[in-house]
């Protein structure tokens, strides 16, 4: 999946790495402000304006602009806000603000700009009016453009992306990682007891990185790979496909490392194709698809993904305040501002943005769950493992709820 596939991602309405030592404590200070917010009643009113008129480039010298705000601090949202994504970057921009309201905070103030308008003019004009910290782009090709000119004027960025490429030099990312959920599905599945891995990736940069994840997790578990095919997502490609599968070897776990959608038309080509007692495991990409839980063929098949317990009370506060159901990708802003308003509290005013508390061993836990950030820049989430029913998604195996130390 690309990155503007995932920003064109449905809205999602109820449904929605490595194993993790359990028993460690985590300050759970990100899921208790927001249980703590349902309990309320969000203030009703428009949703926030976009900038008016595209974003001018300030030059390098970013520190030109607004006065030093004294008693808040300024942070900026680098989302598009026209164009094809605009519709994913008002849900996260809405979300932030959904943010601000559950924790009540006074201490931060977000500005918005839009990246459809340019990447590197919407950067310059943030850093110009002062901001000390970057959430967004939404975009890998938006980051890339983002993160050399915020390291000049040594702003942190957390971008929304889930490509592990444009991470480092001052850039984190937020986004759902597909290596950390092919790792989860399989370590699961192999204590359960499967050892032979098949695999269907579909051709592209996703199916790529979604191969390698799993001759790498699969090697780490202790399980081998029996074949591995790639497709193009046409019948008679996706066909092809299971037959040389059938035809190399026999596997007990099948990967089809794509969305729920392609799984729904792959899962029977498997099951009348050497697949009949297989169990199909899927990526993060599933948790986005309330149609799975309706295919008989589909039925026990796992798949690991961040929680949904959370989202479904943000999707219902969302929906009450703006009229409309969010982005799933919603809650990366949430988060982010949860991660923002916590730091916030040790952090000074115009001052720089203090980088190294990003790195917090212990993490940070939001809508999404326990997340942290690696030395490389990448969330390392606390990812939960979900079996396909009649007609339901239920959790087997919970995501852990910090991480060791």
């Amino acid at each position: 999946m690309t990155e503007t596939d995932a920003a064109r991602q449905a809205p999602r309405q109820t449904h929605v790495f490595a194993a993790m030592k359990r028993g460690a404590r985590i300050a759970f200070m990100g899921a208790a402000l927001f249980l703590a917010a349902c309990q309320s009643i969000v203030p009703k009113g428009p949703a926030p304006a976009a900038p008016s008129g595209p974003a001018q480039p300030t030059g390098p010298d970013v520190t030109q602009g607004l006065p030093t705000d004294t008693t808040r601090h300024r942070v900026a949202l680098l989302v598009p806000m026209s164009g094809p994504n605009a519709g994913v970057g008002q849900s996260i921009a809405n979300a932030t603000t959904l943010a601000l309201l559950d924790t009540r905070t006074d201490k931060v103030r977000i500005t918005t700009y839009d990246t459809a308008l340019g990447a590197a003019a919407a950067v310059n004009r943030a850093l110009a009016e002062g901001n000390r910290l970057i959430l967004g782009p939404l975009l890998a090709e938006d980051a890339r453009v983002v993160g050399p000119i915020a390291a000049r004027a040594n702003v942190p960025v957390i971008s929304f992306s889930n490509d592990a490429s444009i991470a480092g030099s001052g850039v984190y990312i937020m986004g759902y990682n597909p290596n950390q959920s092919i790792e989860r599905v399989v370590g699961f599945a192999r204590g359960k007891g499967l050892s032979r891995f098949g695999a269907l990736v579909p051709r592209g940069t996703y199916g790529e990185r979604a191969g390698n994840a799993l001759l790498r997790a699969v090697e780490q578990a202790g399980g081998t790979v029996v074949s591995m095919q790639s497709f193009d997502r046409s019948p008679a490609s996706i066909t092809a496909a299971v037959k040389k599968l059938q035809a190399s070897s026999s596997y007990d776990a099948l990967l089809i490392a794509d969305s729920g959608r392609v799984a729904l038309q792959v899962a029977p080509i498997v099951r009348k194709n050497g697949g009949a007692s297989a169990r199909l495991l899927g990526t993060e990409l599933w948790n986005t698809d309330t149609a799975l839980a309706s295919s008989p063929v589909l039925r026990g098949a796992w798949f690991a993904s961040v929680s949904d317990t959370l989202y479904g009370q943000l999707a219902n506060k969302y929906r009450a305040r703006y009229g409309s159901a969010p982005f799933r990708l919603s809650s990366l802003g949430y988060d982010a501002v949860l991660l923002t308003v916590r730091i916030a509290q040790d952090w000074k005013p115009g001052s720089p943005f203090p980088n190294a508390r990003l790195r917090d061993a212990g993490g940070f836990s939001g809508i999404d769950g326990a997340f942290r950030f690696t030395r490389g820049g990448i969330a390392e989430r606390a990812l939960e493992v979900s079996e396909v029913g009649a007609g339901a998604l239920s959790v087997v195996d919970p995501a852990p709820r910090g991480f060791g130390e």
